[in-house]
């Protein structure tokens, strides 16, 4: 991290003298035993005296070396199991002396076809195949402290075998084979197709995996096959289950399914061969949104139980392009397991917590590295559980989240004085409220007009707010429709009305501006610098802010995983599941849930445009309140203030690829 002008001259020598210490130490000690548990203040590390490792080892001179790792796995059916290239790089003065050390790992598809970060970095190589530079920060900053980094391209990408098959037994195996031979338990070899055998003797075994997208959808999946040696993940913006992925409730949220992202991440000679794969994924994915065999593969909630690895989790709370569903469902999942957790929520879009808030989160980063695969005791186990961005730039804690204090309270909709305007409140609605499906409206435009009769939706809107409301959690509504057609699509969303600040998660860059100015975070070389682009927050002025979202086709009622033609002119009941958020309701502010039909941007709306009559007696929203039911308390009704567009651009059409342009 850069130095801080504050400390003095003093102190730097006397760090100097221990760092030099540490070292000369390392040159004397005798190599740990392999997979061994990394002890506290592990010998060989230069630390700070708080317990921090310091950059004492040399970037120029590290070990560049390409192993590819048995998987064990035969996914192109070529007769010869598919190996994985794993790239790595680790300190040689560490290597020399036998100290074992730990590792930091990202498992990607992307290092070849799209490139990873806000500036799309791809993997380099040398004449000789050496590799050259690694993507992002993580080598630059962690190598020179004592880390080894290694980054492994997926089965059917880049340099690796086997075909692609997103998210299934192949990709996580991918990953998990490498953990398994830094572990010495599975083969590696010096070269794609030769005999000669790598082992990792230099390693520990200890590793942590990190990544977004579906780097970190991979770190999940590989932790949730319970494999030792897997100490920590750190999910960014990661999806925990690919079917809430690609539907919800049998609603399509993209154009195209996993076949789509596999041809676009898969190497030309792996899409050469790997047809009979491809096809698997368009037979297992029917795009009318049933469950299949394929999805139960591709869902690692239910084996949150499996995991040994704590987690660190990072997810945008505007994320449209995996949605907050994801981490919240995880999150849960991992909780009545005991997994260690701690969490970062942003207010922005699908960002990398490094073009958010650079400082803190390489020096937290840092510090949980330290924690989990050094055994540092830095304290950073007792500090809060949760960082929250309330506004841009202003982030709070939380001890644990959601905080305690928060329970499920039932909100009940009732009917208005204009039809599409109803009111929210705890005691039943009485009466119906009708909308009509109009797939070229969204919530930009529901929310809009929240006050004003529309025929396309049912916005139900409390008075004012007596004081700050605070949501922190997952929530659902329930709604019971009469459609009158055999097809019928359903949104609901949670509208803050009033005015705010946001950081417009609905812009390109999704709620960041990239500067041309850059900041060094670890050592360079001439083939891979440790400089990137600074950002800074992109700012909304808006009259709304939509914080969560859910959606269903009413034909699944009856089986989440399956649907069924509807009966028109019959009541249907259904619950949607909304995204997980922690948002707070400003004193004054008014809540609005609104249900509607099919949302613009999600694909394919349904083959008919119903119209539905929701029952109000029916209908409910289950809230997660901060304070629980005497949270919600409303001041005298007063005339309402008309909501102007909120300033953000609709949402873009979404990028079927997780990770969408900032991968």
């Amino acid at each position: 991290m850069p130095i801080r002008a504050r400390r003095t001259r003093l102190l730097w020598r006397t760090l100097l003298a221990a760092a030099l210490a540490a070292l000369i130490a390392t040159l004397m000690s005798p190599g740990a035993a392999q997979g061994a548990a990394p002890a506290p203040r592990t010998p060989g590390h230069a630390a700070h005296p708080r317990g921090e490792s310091r950059p004492v080892y040399s970037y120029d001179d590290a070990i560049r070396e390409s192993v590819w790792v048995d998987t064990r796995i035969d996914g192109d059916a070529d007769g010869r199991t598919d190996r994985v290239a794993v790239d790595i790089v680790r300190p040689r003065e560490l290597d020399r002396t036998g100290r074992r050390i730990p590792v930091i790992m990202d498992a990607s598809p992307y290092y070849s076809c799209c490139g990873r970060g806000n500036e799309s970095q791809k993997k380099t190589y040398d004449a000789a195949g050496k590799p050259e530079q690694f993507p992002l920060y993580y080598d630059n900053y962690f190598v020179p402290r004592g880390y080894g980094y290694v980054a492994v391209d997926l089965a059917g990408t880049n340099r690796s075998d086997g075909c692609v098959d997103v998210g299934g037994r192949s990709d996580v195996q991918s990953a998990k084979a490498v953990v398994d031979w830094l572990n010495g338990r599975a083969r590696g070899y010096t070269s794609r197709t030769g005999g000669e055998r790598a082992k990792a003797d230099w390693t520990n075994g200890a590793t942590g995996m990190i990544g977004k997208s579906y780097d970190g959808t991979i770190a999940q999946g590989v932790s949730a096959t319970g494999v030792r040696g897997l100490r920590t993940i750190v999910p960014i913006g990661a999806i925990s289950s690919w079917y809430d992925y690609y539907f919800a409730k049998g609603a399509p949220l993209y154009d195209g399914g996993p076949d789509g992202l596999s041809d676009t991440v898969e190497s030309p000679e792996a899409r050469a061969r790997c047809g009979a794969v491809q096809q698997r994924l368009i037979d297992g994915a029917p795009r009318t949104g049933d469950w299949t065999r394929l999805w139960s593969e591709r869902d690692h909630v239910p084996d949150a139980g499996k995991v040994r690895a704590s987690v660190f989790a990072v997810h945008g709370m505007q994320d449209l392009n995996v949605r907050t569903k994801h981490f919240g469902q995880w999150w849960d999942a991992l909780a009545e397991h005991g997994v260690e957790r701690k969490i970062w929520l942003s207010q922005a879009g699908h960002v990398d917590p490094f073009d958010l808030r650079r400082a803190d989160w390489v020096r937290t980063l840092h510090r949980w590295f330290d924690h989990e695969l050094l055994g540092y005791d830095n304290g950073i186990d007792r500090e809060p559980m949760a960082d929250i961005e309330r506004s841009p730039n202003h982030w709070t804690t939380d001890r644990v989240w959601p905080p305690r204090g928060t329970h499920t309270v039932n909100l009940r909709p009732a009917k208005g004085t204009s039809p599409g305007v109803g009111t929210l409140g705890t005691r039943p609605g009485k009466g119906t409220e009708t909308f009509t499906d109009d797939p070229r409206l969204s919530e930009t435009e529901w929310a809009a007009r929240i006050d004003a009769p529309t025929p396309a939706k049912a916005g139900f809107v409390s008075r004012p707010l007596a004081r700050d409301l605070r949501l922190s959690g997952s929530s659902t509504v329930t709604v019971t429709a009469t459609p009158t057609t055999r097809t019928a699509h359903l949104s609901a969303v949670l509208v803050d009305v009033g005015p705010d600040t946001i950081r417009d998660y609905a812009a390109a860059g999704e709620g960041i501006t990239t500067l041309p100015e850059r900041t060094c975070w670890g050592a360079s070389t001439t083939g891979d610098s440790s400089c990137f682009k600074e950002t800074r927050a992109k700012t909304a002025d808006v009259d709304y802010t939509v914080f969560s979202r859910g959606w269903a086709d009413l034909g699944n009622w009856a089986d989440a995983g399956h649907g069924r033609p509807l009966t028109p002119g019959r009541p249907h009941t259904i619950t949607l599941d909304l995204a997980a958020s922690d948002h707070v309701v400003p004193r004054g502010h008014r809540l609005a849930p609104i249900i509607a039909g099919t949302d613009k941007n999600l694909i394919e709306p349904p083959a008919d445009r119903p119209t539905l009559t929701l029952d109000l007696a029916r209908t409910s929203a289950k809230l997660p309140l901060v304070g629980g039911s005497g949270a919600f308390t409303t001041s005298a009704p007063g005339t309402p203030r008309t909501a102007r567009l909120d300033g953000v651009a609709p949402p873009r059409p979404l990028n079927p690829r997780p990770g969408g342009s900032t991968s």
